[in-house]
């Protein structure tokens, strides 16, 4: 399959509200020949990146809006537009390519309108972007209700937070301490020729230079490092964790931070991580399996206790919470297309939920370390504050790390061009039992 229509196809499906990128592309990767896909992973990233600029773009060269059934026109449209602008294809190839690709969706009508609209932007596509650069959408590439937000909670930052989502993530490693210390394995990097340095906050990890294939990486099959960004990494040592602790990893999957847990504490008495579906915890279970650890896992909505806890109270829970995900739109900025404004509230009630849930399963002196990979303090410092508000026996207790801001409630991290993703932590003590 040509890599423009693979592309399109898994947009396609993106657009028209029926699923992430995360899900819809893997199937299209199959149908195209293995020297393209790294291509068909761009071309769809890559347009994700830009939509919103290339959308209002292609609003200006069209006559009228697509129909609906038409997503996957409007998808290829916006293809060969980030073709045009934001890679280094010839326009000749990137134009014909993506026109015969409308054959392939049976929508012949659609060549003479793509060759039309391509062409035209080839040639005014420039003049007609810097007439819109005022337009913050346009300027920022985000979607206008996200970046109203980031202005109205991050008025200094926020235009650099876009530039961050914009970026291309740099590849961080976590290493596994029960193998190497972060010095040594830098210097099996160094030997191996592969350029990297040290994370500024977490003590485990490392930044390369370039990204690269992991089955390179010097005893990646054997457990000596994982590929994590650094502010997930923060959560092993904020935890405070010690031998013969029970702890909880509330919504675990893909299981990062359930591995490092374990490769932090080898003492840990008993690890339960939890995930919403079942099919995400087969990616915990292989986490696992490489790095020689183990967890039990439980497929089953954390809110439900009666369905899965036996009693045993916690030291230690993590709850890295379900959330909008706009702190790592750089990672996956199809979240460009598939977040809307109405959906942070219903979020921060989810997210609320949670907390009140894993409550009483801590017990009195145990500390819960609430995370969200969000930017919003919506989803972050005000559900705690609520939380702290309803709940008067937790206490929020300081963070051990000089990474992020301070909030009201936690400490906020924004997306670093070239480093940490956009995080948010917050840790709460249990020093009394709930009344009731």
């Amino acid at each position: 399959m040509n890599p423009r229509l693979a592309a399109a196809r898994a947009l396609a499906a993106v657009l028209s509200g029926k699923a992430s990128l995360n899900s819809s592309l893997p199937a299209q990767l199959d149908k195209v020949d293995e020297r393209d896909r790294g291509l068909t992973q761009d071309l769809a990233f890559g347009t994700a990146r830009w939509q919103p600029r290339l959308d209002l773009l292609a609003a200006q060269l069209l006559q009228k809006p697509f129909k609906a059934a038409d997503a996957d026109v409007q998808a290829l449209l916006l293809v060969g537009l980030y073709q045009l602008f934001y890679s280094r294809i010839p326009a000749h190839a990137a134009i014909g390519e993506t026109v015969g690709c409308a054959d392939k969706l049976k929508k012949p009508w659609a060549k003479g309108l793509l060759n039309a609209v391509l062409r035209r932007a080839q040639r005014e596509g420039e003049e007609l972007l810097a007439g819109m650069e005022r337009d913050p959408v346009v300027r920022t590439a985000h979607p206008r209700w996200l970046q109203k937000s980031l202005k109205a909670f991050w008025p200094e930052q926020w235009e650099a937070i876009c530039a961050a989502n914009n970026a291309h993530p740099p590849m961080i490693l976590r290493v596994n301490r029960r193998h190497h210390s972060r010095d040594a394995y830098l210097a099996l990097l160094a030997e191996a020729g592969v350029g990297a340095s040290a994370c500024q906050y977490s003590r485990d990890g490392i930044v390369l230079a370039e990204a690269c294939d992991v089955r390179g990486l010097p005893g990646f099959a054997e457990g000596w490092v994982s590929v994590q960004d650094e502010a997930a990494q923060l959560s092993a040592d904020l935890l405070e964790l010690a031998p013969g602790q029970r702890v909880l990893d509330a919504c675990c999957a893909p299981g990062g931070k359930t591995c490092h847990l374990l490769e932090a504490e080898t003492g840990l008495a008993h690890v339960v991580a939890i995930d919403l579906e079942a099919k995400r915890l087969t990616r915990v279970r292989e986490n696992l399996d490489r790095l020689q650890l183990d967890a039990e896992l439980i497929a089953c909505d954390a809110r439900d206790t009666a369905s899965w806890w036996d009693g045993k109270p916690f030291q230690r829970i993590l709850l890295d919470a379900p959330c909008s995900a706009t702190g790592v739109i750089r990672r996956h900025p199809d979240i460009k297309l598939t977040r809307q404004a109405d959906d942070i509230p219903a979020l921060a009630t989810l997210q609320g939920e949670l907390l009140d849930a894993l409550w009483p399963t801590l017990e009195v002196g145990g500390m819960l370390l609430y995370a969200t990979c969000s930017s919003l303090p919506t989803e972050n410092t005000e559900v705690i504050d609520a939380f702290l508000a309803r709940n008067p026996g937790a206490r929020e207790l300081d963070l051990a790390t000089e990474a992020g801001l301070r909030q009201p409630h936690g400490r906020q991290l924004l997306a670093q061009e070239g480093g940490h993703d956009g995080f948010y932590y917050a840790k709460l003590i249990k020093i009394a039992a709930s009344r009731g």
